[in-house]
């Protein structure tokens, strides 16, 4: 993990860190984590304790249940999702974070199926859901949210390319949907791609994270390394951090 123009305050907070998670940075106002594929962000009807929020609730509340605290939910990643999830220690910061959401640099890694033609570039179409809450680009500028995702091919083999994406907008399954409408699936996507058992992991990985510390306005930036099954299915990831195509 790298923190950029930030010192990480080593033994602060240093209690008990919940099992399951890892722990990237602690503070008085965030709580960043570098969140495993498979774990839900917030509750569902039929889950609501196996989940980001619920474990990083009961860790700052020090296991007593009665108490009050909790953390809030700045943003979601998928559930089958991996990598960097910032959460806020109290209103102001949440509502901080939020007010500066659409200048917050998300970068993604994702392995495709395939090798795109254009080597980078920005997919923009306007995104709907239907009732089956499968996403899904639309004509129709009046039912759909326009989305923008930037990407850049970083390595390629016979089968696969990995790439760099830059979310220009954040919309429920974006990236999964734009990719997949292009023709390359990310690997290991069983609701937009192809049931391939290549990778029974998603392969779609949030790298890193800038935005300003809502107390002391310095700009951050929380990284988190490529999961090994991305190698698995790549090789080396080799060197990634440069700017998508804007």
């Amino acid at each position: 993990m790298k923190i950029h123009n930030m010192q990480k305050k080593k033994n602060f907070f240093k209690r008990h860190y919940p099992k399951g998670l890892g722990m990237v940075y602690e503070d008085e106002d965030i709580l960043v984590i570098d969140k495993p594929a498979g774990l839900l962000t917030m509750g569902t009807e039929t889950n609501k304790t196996r989940t980001a929020y619920y474990i990083l609730t009961d860790y700052v509340r020090k296991g007593c249940a009665k108490s009050r605290k909790h953390v809030f939910i700045v943003h979601r990643l998928d559930r089958d999702a991996s990598g960097i999830l910032v959460f806020a220690k109290n209103v102001r910061s949440k509502l901080n974070l939020q007010e500066q959401w659409q200048d917050t640099e998300k970068k993604y890694l994702a392995v495709v199926c395939g090798r795109p033609a254009e080597k980078s570039g920005t997919i923009s179409t306007y995104l709907t859901e239907n009732r089956a809450h499968v996403v899904y680009s639309t004509s129709d500028t009046k039912k759909g949210k326009l989305s923008h995702t930037a990407y850049k091919v970083v390595k390629e083999t016979r089968r696969f390319s990995l790439l760099e994406i830059k979310l220009l907008t954040g919309r429920k399954n974006q990236i999964r949907v734009h990719l997949a409408e292009r023709g390359h699936p990310i690997v290991g996507d069983k609701k937009y791609g192809k049931e391939n058992g290549i990778c029974k992991w998603l392969a779609l990985h949030a790298h890193s994270i800038s935005f300003r510390h809502p107390s002391s306005g310095e700009f951050i930036t929380f990284e988190s390394k490529t999961p090994w099954y991305f190698n698995k299915l790549i090789g080396s990831a080799g060197d990634v951090g440069k700017p998508a195509n804007q």
